[in-house]
């Protein structure tokens, strides 16, 4: 089959590679009809590369029909149509229990320490081929994919793999009361989805963003924008009583442009892979200007909920200032299938209230992926969200 496969920094190709076959008796094989790149897919494609392998296939934002399954599978059949939540979890340890899918106890990854396994994501997480490719094999599937609807468009399903119950998880942890202002910094596709979740819970929210399409689009929804250009923590507190936003959400991650810090991420990244693991997991930091930026423009007592990927060890943080104005802070990896019921009926709702099907910007074959990344990453032709079909 074909599959977007990582050979270097900033370097992808579209392969032959072996057929996904079943191993474990509750695995199915998916065709795949529509997969996306992810803004964490750009983590891999140049700031986690050491921890990446030649051939490794790429991709967590898949969905598409059953057509094998494997003796145990009693939720599905061949001719199934099903999305992938991007984080394989078994569903019946202590931690999915508790609705923390991410850190599943049976695929958690302890020779890096790492949690949950995922789909396409690097040796850190279980080097699971992913799903940017013809065929993809799901394990557990008596209990991670999710069967929808026939019918409507794949995007309006296909987000709810990552980026949708991400920026939902973002809202959640956020908490803000009713009437709250929300600040959203970084208004790529998780930040766009999650000033629209605000917007439709009725609150008034400002995004944060340095690129002016995409400033435009979070706008057309309802959406107080901002650029990086002027003051924008004075901006923030003058539209907020001078207190500063409710809630903040970081939906930018370790690479924010314009950090210093990025300089020196690439150049780690740039290393031979053993001497960049090595650096990454004992001295690495992140470019922290986006979550600088949500901590400075919360207000005394507020909330930051950090839904961006990070991967330093070192990070510094001013945290005689945390303490002083009394943030709480909530962060981690989504746990997709504790969201999916939540989401299903905003997903299904003919009227499509968060405009799922008008994210994507680019909508292309699968052997055009080697552009797509690059595009995505310089931001280029507008590129907000890149949508795979590979049997199209």
């Amino acid at each position: 089959m074909r599959a977007v496969t990582w050979q270097g920094r900033r370097e992808v190709e579209v392969k032959d590679v072996p057929d996904p076959e079943l191993i474990e008796p509750d695995d199915v094989i998916i065709e795949v009809s529509s997969t996306a790149i992810c803004g964490s897919d750009l983590h891999l494609y140049e700031a986690l590369g050491p921890f990446m392998d030649a051939g490794d296939v790429l991709g967590h934002e898949t969905m598409g029909t059953v057509v094998e399954a494997g003796p145990a599978v009693s939720k599905l059949v061949p001719g199934d149509r099903v999305v992938v939540p991007f984080n394989i979890s078994c569903g019946d340890c202590w931690m999915c229990r508790r609705g923390l899918q991410s850190q599943c106890e049976t695929t958690q990854v302890r020779e890096h320490g790492t949690g949950a396994a995922l789909f396409g994501y690097s040796r850190l997480y279980g080097s699971v081929p992913g799903g940017q490719a013809e065929r993809l094999r799901v394990p557990y599937a008596n209990y991670g994919p999710v069967k929808v609807d026939k019918e409507p468009p794949d995007e309006r399903f296909l987000y709810l793999s990552d980026i949708l119950p991400t920026a939902w998880q973002a809202y959640q942890y956020a908490d803000p009361e009713p009437g709250a202002t929300v600040a959203v910094i970084g208004l790529g596709p998780v930040g766009q989805l999650a000033t629209r979740i605000a917007r439709h819970f009725g609150h008034p929210v400002i995004g944060v963003d340095p690129v002016e399409h995409r400033r435009e689009v979070a706008a057309a929804h309802g959406v107080e924008v901002l650029d990086l250009d002027g003051d924008t923590i004075a901006a923030i507190l003058d539209r907020t009583d001078g207190r500063g936003a409710d809630a903040t959400i970081d939906a930018v991650g370790m690479e924010a442009h314009g950090s210093p810090a990025k300089l020196a991420f690439r150049m780690i990244s740039a290393l031979p892979s053993p001497v960049g693991r090595k650096l990454m997991t004992t001295a690495g930091t992140d470019a922290l200007g986006g979550l600088i930026l949500a901590l400075e423009t919360a207000r005394r007592g507020g909330t930051v909920s950090i839904s961006g990927v990070y991967g330093g060890k070192t990070d510094p943080l001013p945290m005689m200032d945390l303490f002083d104005r009394q943030l709480q802070i909530r962060m981690g990896q989504c746990n997709v299938r504790r969201w999916t019921d939540d989401l299903m009926p905003l997903v299904s709702d003919p009227d499509d209230p968060l405009d799922l099907e008008g994210l994507a910007s680019h909508r292309l074959p699968l052997d055009a992926a080697p552009d797509a990344y690059a595009m995505f990453q310089q931001k280029r032709d507008n590129c907000l969200k890149v949508v795979l079909r590979p049997n199209s």
